[in-house]
């Protein structure tokens, strides 16, 4: 036999001579009428059932017997669930659009695992799919009891990996987020049940504790109300403290110790002790099924507001699954039909009424509104819509009713990718938790031989002061709010984050952005607006700035009403900048016609209007069409570029008549940002393609940065690669398409705009609107992030400093005890939630 086949161990637990009525596979009691026996690697073995049977023959027939060396770490195996009926349907496209992104060859999807207990099951399941021909990828998030797997469609199918993760004892359904939230109260309300029993029994051995405390144990009646108290704590210990044994027992098991082995060994050698008195009647010990009880039930009490703080902490992703509608109104043949969301399809037409949220990302066919877009850019101010825009899911119908062409929904949505990065971020792990995580099992060990050492030392004093001083040690030091600190902070930073349009990819990336000390900005799209605006325009007689309060003049209109009638005709973003001007300024005035509209590439464009010959274009233009300059208007443009702002000449009939100067205008809140970044001690650079002269200048103008010009956008990363070799820690801002090389490159990559697919897939950090404010607020939330989970610690520390010694002492009872320990779970719990009180006064999406 293959020494590795089964460790010591496991041949221990589940050996023939040992234990034979403990099923090989899950260890559960094996029922005497159904012990079923099977030759499992050249010996007889016993199970509890054809389940068992099956799925640990299927184990060692692909060579993964190494599953039972594997050390899980909670939760405890148990007999395999049903495998869903009618697997067929999943592999439908019609089903899986549902739940799968992109339709194509190589597929992906989320799945939620039944049956999945601890580190071990992850291990079997990512080796055996992982075998699997077609199976690309396969990744369990052991906390959500989640897998994510990528598979080739025509290699394989989803109802086949569904059935493989049957053959070895889990049962798989694609994830839902409501499934998900339901399988959590189905937790909460179990929970809720073993605490009403616990205070059940509790109030009931209140009148046995009166009596016997009032006499009762010195007369004929002590025996009597002991088998009371005994018949009173057993079912509670059993029922209620069943979840305590069972990760002591796995704990034990493989060799891990879990948080829940201190709490086992106290209640059961309290109860032990009391069974001990009350089954040979000595007169000289007392029972404490009181005490038993009573911390079970405070334990459970503190357990359960855990659970509920915590759900509250983490709701960000109930708040946006608020935001779906449920249902959807679509146009079959021209009458109308709500159907679930869920049976929306791409290309069917949806109707929104004045007041409804927009249920589908898609293009409005028909109908003109304004729309509240305010949960996905923050911006208060309503959009309006007409034939032709896009619209997304969540948002709001103000007025109007539209009639919106499907072009995704459920997760193909803009929502729904935003919802799948919270829970994604929510799951995840920072380098400073897989440290607090390596410590837990030493900071429980430390217990019991605090535990002993305490019972020890007042045992020769009194045998029950060495007994309840122990197990107060137990209960007191248990490391909950150790193990809390930094989940919970990551969890409640996530969902700050995706309130304020702030969206964090995992833990890991809060924990880097709070040492970032390098900030890389791309110009173009983010210190910038992105488009370019006319900002200014200068002729013989007059000029005109965007600052301005007044009106133009009338030589100015005048000026732009012929630009505007050659211009209209070009998609240069310059031209584009002029018509956008005279739609603001000058749309109530006359309207000229322009004729014979030429194209000079790299110059400009000339045309007929008003019977006069027009060319806008640049100083070499100017020069090979002959015209006469003007020395006010070559001052002008000599002055706007080296501020970094360019222009263009306008000339009629030969002559230079006006100058219209052009820029990517600055955002209005970037000044700020910069400063604001400069006074935290961060260093800043401008990363730019435009000459050098213009970026400096943009520099200068933000308050001062260093300026890396005439960069190509294929080349940013290079630049970012060169910063991180000076042992820069670098953060890239840029708006996640053209800059996605340079966002992967840098240390965080964060990225403005709206939550493209391209920003999703290639930043660290997605900002769900423009404002350059959330920036600042990023750094400043992983900041608060990083600092709160050392608080965290630190609470856990401060409070076992002081506690244990109480307790070793004999100062402190078991019930005082039990009381202590969940409050400080609940003190790290609220720490962690005044991370939301970080952006008090501003603006949520």
């Amino acid at each position: 036999m293959d020494p590795l086949s089964i460790s010591p161990l496991v041949q221990a637990n589940h050996s023939e001579e040992d234990s034979p009525e403990a099923c090989f596979h899950c260890n559960l009691p094996v029922p005497p009428k159904e012990d079923i026996v099977a030759e499992i690697d050249g010996e007889p073995q016993h199970f509890c059932c054809l389940g068992c049977k099956a799925v640990c023959e299927a184990i060692y027939a692909a060579g993964l017997d190494g599953f039972y060396l594997r050390t899980p770490e909670d939760g405890c195996l148990a007999p395999p669930p049903e495998i869903p009926k009618e697997l067929a349907l999943y592999d439908l496209d019609e089903v899986q659009e549902e739940f799968v992104d992109d339709l194509g060859e190589e597929r992906e999807i989320h799945l939620l695992i039944e049956g999945i207990h601890c580190a071990a099951c992850v291990w079997l399941i990512e080796h055996t799919l992982n075998a699997e021909a077609g199976v690309t990828s396969a990744q369990v998030n052991l906390s959500g009891k989640r897998l994510h797997v990528k598979w080739h469609n025509s290699a394989i199918s989803l109802s086949r990996i569904i059935k493989r993760l049957g053959q070895i004892g889990y049962a798989a359904v694609p994830y839902d987020p409501e499934i998900a939230e339901g399988s959590l109260k189905k937790q909460n309300r179990n929970l809720l049940y073993r605490m009403a029993f616990a205070a059940f029994g509790m109030m009931n051995l209140l009148w046995v504790s009166i009596a016997l405390y009032s006499g009762a144990n010195e007369g004929e009646f002590r025996s009597l109300f002991h088998w009371i108290g005994f018949a009173l704590a057993t079912p509670v210990l059993l029922y209620s403290g069943y979840p305590f044994y069972r990760g002591a027992w796995s704990g034990l098991r493989n060799l891990h110790l879990g948080m829940d082995l201190p709490i086992a060994i106290g209640a059961s050698i309290t109860y032990l002790y009391s069974v001990y008195v009350t089954v040979t009647g000595s007169l000289i010990g007392e029972v404490y099924y009181d005490t038993v009880v009573n911390f079970l039930f405070v334990i459970l009490v503190g357990r359960y507001l855990e659970a509920i703080s915590k759900r509250q902490a983490v709701a960000a992703t109930q708040r946006l699954l608020d935001l779906q509608p449920r249902v959807a109104t679509c146009l079959v043949d021209g009458e109308e039909k709500i159907v679930p969301i869920r049976a929306v399809g791409t290309d069917d037409t949806v109707m929104v009424k004045p007041g409804e949220r927009i249920p589908v990302d898609g293009v409005v066919t028909n109908g003109h509104s304004s729309v509240d877009e305010a949960m996905l850019t923050g911006e208060s101010q309503a959009v309006n819509k007409k034939e032709g825009d896009i619209v997304s899911a969540g948002t709001i119908n103000a007025h109007g009713v539209l009639q919106v062409k499907v072009t995704g929904s459920l997760k193909n949505t803009a929502l729904g990718r935003i919802i799948r990065l919270v829970e994604e971020a929510q799951g995840s792990k920072a380098p400073i938790q897989c440290l607090a995580d390596q410590i837990v099992p030493w900071f429980v060990a430390v217990t019991l031989l605090l535990a002993t050492t305490t019972f020890l030392f007042w045992v020769d004093n009194s045998f029950e002061v060495a007994l309840l001083a122990a197990t107060s040690v137990l209960i007191i030091t248990c490391p909950c709010a150790f193990g809390l600190a930094t989940p919970m902070s990551i969890a409640v930073a996530s969902g700050l984050g995706a309130k304020y349009g702030i969206l964090v990819k995992n833990g890991e990336v809060l924990e880097t952005l709070s040492s970032i000390n390098h900030v890389v900005f791309d110009k173009t799209g983010t210190l910038t607006e992105g488009g370019m605006s006319v900002v200014g325009i200068y002729t013989e007689e007059a000029e005109w700035g965007v600052n301005q309060t007044t009106p133009p003049a009338e030589s100015v209109v005048e000026l732009m009403q012929k630009a505007f009638a050659i211009e209209r005709f070009s998609e240069h973003p310059t031209a584009q900048a002029v018509t956008s001007w005279y739609q603001a300024f000058a749309s109530g005035t006359t309207r000229l016609k322009g004729s014979e509209f030429k194209y000079r590439p790299g110059l400009g464009v000339s045309g007929i209007v008003a019977d006069q010959q027009l060319c806008a274009g640049n100083s070499v233009m100017m020069g090979n069409e002959g015209l006469a300059r003007s020395d006010r208007l070559e001052q002008f443009a000599r002055q706007l570029g080296e501020q970094g702002v360019g222009s263009f000449y306008i000339g009629i009939d030969g002559r230079q008549v006006g100058l219209v100067a052009v820029e990517d205008r600055i955002r209005p809140d970037a000044r700020e940002l910069i400063s604001d970044l400069k006074a935290e001690g961060l260093h800043l650079t401008l990363l730019s393609g435009d000459r050098q002269q213009a970026a400096e200048a943009i520099a200068h103008r933000l308050g001062g940065m260093d300026v890396i010009a005439e960069v190509l956008p294929e080349q940013k990363d290079q630049v970012v690669q060169r910063l991180q070799e000076q042992g820069q820690r670098v953060a890239m801002v840029g708006d996640g398409v053209n800059d996605a090389p340079a966002l992967v490159r840098a240390d965080v990559g964060i990225a403005m705009g709206s939550g493209t697919d391209v920003s999703i897939a290639s930043a660290d950090i997605v900002l769900m609107s423009s404002e350059l404010e959330k920036v600042r607020l990023a750094i400043g939330l992983s900041r608060r992030t990083l600092l709160t989970i050392r608080q965290n610690i630190g609470i856990s520390i401060v409070y076992n400093i002081i506690m244990v010694p109480l307790a070793m002492a004999a100062f402190v009872t078991p019930l005082v005890a039990a009381i202590s320990m969940p409050l400080s779970s609940l003190a790290v719990i609220g720490n962690s939630a005044r991370i939301r009180t970080l952006f008090k006064g501003v603006r949520a999406q």
